[in-house]
């Protein structure tokens, strides 16, 4: 399952936007309880709700994804929150752009102190592993742990994120495990006013620059509004969100952006008793994505039957995909694809 960390400043609407994406209530404003919470939520997906429809299965399965929220923490402050979200697979750098009590609308300002604020969290990190190796006189540590560390840490000092770091393939593996949170990928999500969405904003170009020198997705939402709308009855929430010109609710964003800063695609299994969406590594093979659903099925693996949404969106039937050339067999090694529907043949 895909875990993201919500980090922000106070104020920035990421209790909200935890909500919105988790149906979870309570937790919000500035005075709210300093504690992170934590739950999942499904994942939507169009070609899910097709297969159900064909289908009509016992049971839906679709991915999910752990939200962490953590307290707004101030210059300097709550960095022992962060140390929750090391686990986390990516963030979610959540910055306010609309004017609140708080103080200045300042969302550039936002995302450069939230940065600083996880390379620092990493420089410390990074500077107890150094005391301990230091205070450790036997020095089981792997040899190659203490200059890897070292040159992390001047960068850090400088104020350079993790991933900027080009470590040798032997000083990556005497890291692995440290969980670096300037190394993981990030979404920024801009939480804009209700009558800032949709349209330009002052601050947009800058945070598009910066976002494209990290290489990080964005994603603009209105929290509270979508909030708001997605309490609403089904039919009216359609509506809602037609006349706002919000084509895909806040969830289907941030999850969308989330799957692609780590590179991961959905296959499927299907059939009248489950319909399931599976989250694997974009350039998995046919053997590596069966072991998602059980090691007996990679062990034992023989061939996998495939085809994909689309053609079946199209032809309409499993009989019309066979006659049409377009439901096949594939060997261990075939790279599954975004949106293929599999099914395994084993023998253990």
């Amino acid at each position: 399952m895909l875990t993201c960390g919500i980090v922000g400043l106070p104020g920035a609407g990421k209790s909200t936007l935890f909500n919105l994406l988790t149906g979870a209530e309570g937790g919000v404003g500035f005075g709210a309880k300093r504690e992170s919470r934590t739950q999942v939520a499904s994942v939507p997906d169009p070609r899910l709700d097709f297969f159900v429809q064909m289908y009509k299965p016992k049971k839906v399965s679709p991915a999910q994804i752990q939200f962490t929220d953590l307290p707004g923490f101030e210059a300097g402050k709550g960095r022992e929150f962060l140390d929750q979200v090391r686990p986390c697979d990516a963030l979610l750098l959540v910055l306010r752009a609309f004017e609140s009590p708080l103080g200045e609308n300042n969302p550039v300002g936002e995302l450069n102190q939230l940065s600083g604020e996880l390379v620092l969290a990493d420089w410390e990190l990074v500077e107890k592993r150094l005391e301990r190796l230091a205070a450790n006189k036997k020095k089981t540590a792997d040899k190659n742990q203490e200059p890897a560390l070292r040159k992390l840490a001047q960068a850090l000092e400088e104020g350079k994120p993790a991933r900027t770091v080009e470590l040798t393939e032997e000083e990556a593996k005497a890291l692995e495990g440290l969980e670096l949170l300037s190394a993981k990928p990030a979404v920024v999500v801009v939480n804009l006013a209700e009558d800032s969405f949709g349209q330009d904003y002052p601050a947009r170009a800058a945070i598009d620059e910066i976002c494209a020198e990290n290489l990080w997705p964005k994603v603009e939402v209105c929290a509270q509004l979508e909030l708001e709308i997605a309490a609403l009855p089904s039919e009216e929430r359609e509506i809602f969100l037609a006349d706002l010109g919000i084509s895909q609710p806040g969830i289907d964003l941030v999850a969308q952006a989330a799957y692609k800063s780590l590179d991961l695609i959905s296959y499927f299994t299907v059939g009248e008793d489950e319909v399931k969406a599976w989250t694997i590594r974009r350039g998995t093979n046919a053997q590596d994505a069966a072991g998602k659903i059980h090691s007996d099925i990679a062990r034992g693996f023989i061939r996998a039957e495939v085809f994909h949404y689309e053609d079946l969106r199209e032809h309409k039937t499993i009989a019309n995909l066979r006659q049409a050339g377009l439901f096949r067999l594939e060997g261990k090694e075939y790279i599954v694809q975004d949106g293929d529907v599999m099914s395994f043949r084993f023998n253990v």
